[in-house]
């Protein structure tokens, strides 16, 4: 589900970046038109993003799983629109690996992406989202991840007010995302008859225990009417979710 949700996120953003691009700019994005691209890569607007991906990503001294999955995702849909796709994705990574090592150029990347995009806004605007939404993305946006999308935000010259506004609406999103994770997970307990306190071991057997009483095989084997058999396949698959989500919070 958490993939789907990224890669979601990215086709957006992406969208977003792309839809107001100019045919006539060579180092923009092409979405309408596969370009086969040979310059320097890192002066094209695929390239200036990804480096910002990377600012941003190390800004608190590690880049989650999360983060990692999201610029994966970002690297193959910046290079899908490149004749040279493999090519192209495999220089971005490049990239992106290089731009890990320091913060001294953050502003002058900034600079050219601003000069590249200076008349397209909302362009700016959508790179300054994906970068929050990145920093958001693993529930823990540091001070120094704000710190970054802010000095960024204010070299592309995005308003303070609409900086503000993206700021607060993934602080939302995520609160509620993470919000409904725990009311997931409280309810799983319950429904295996389980507790946080419990070791996998003891919410695995609570788990078997469950299966066998409600497994559809076994309770027509026994006799059961066809409604009882109905309900206990419903339950069956609470039961086998309750227990997936569980295991994914013990990793």
């Amino acid at each position: 589900m958490t993939a789907i949700v990224i890669l979601i996120i990215v086709i957006f953003i992406f969208y977003m970046l792309t839809k107001n691009y100019n045919k006539y700019d060579y180092n923009q994005i092409n979405p309408n038109k596969k370009q086969s691209f040979n310059g320097n890569l890192r002066d094209h607007e695929a390239g200036l993003i990804v480096s910002l991906l990377a600012k941003v990503a190390k800004a608190d001294g590690k880049v989650s799983e999360l983060e990692a999955e999201l610029i994966s995702n970002a690297l193959t849909e910046l290079s899908s629109v490149f004749e040279n796709q493999a090519e192209v994705r495999e220089e971005l990574k490049k990239i992106y690996k290089d731009e890990l090592k320091t913060f001294e150029n953050t502003i002058e990347i900034s600079k050219k992406y601003f000069n590249l995009t200076k008349n397209d806004y909302l362009k700016r605007l959508s790179t300054v989202e994906f970068l929050v939404n990145l920093a958001y993305i693993d529930n823990d946006f540091t001070n120094e991840e704000y710190m970054i999308c802010e000095d960024i935000s204010n070299t592309l010259q995005i308003k303070k007010d609409d900086f503000k506004t993206v700021i607060l609406k993934f602080k939302e999103f995520y609160a509620n995302k993470y919000n409904k994770q725990v009311n997931s997970l409280v309810n799983a307990y319950k429904i295996l008859g389980a507790s946080k306190s419990d070791d996998m071991q003891m919410i695995k057997s609570k788990y078997k225990k469950l299966v066998r009483k409600n497994h559809p095989d076994l309770l027509q084997g026994r006799g059961a009417s066809e409604s009882i058999i109905e309900k206990a396949t419903s339950k069956l698959q609470e039961i086998n979710e309750a227990y997936e989500i569980i295991k994914k919070s013990r990793k």
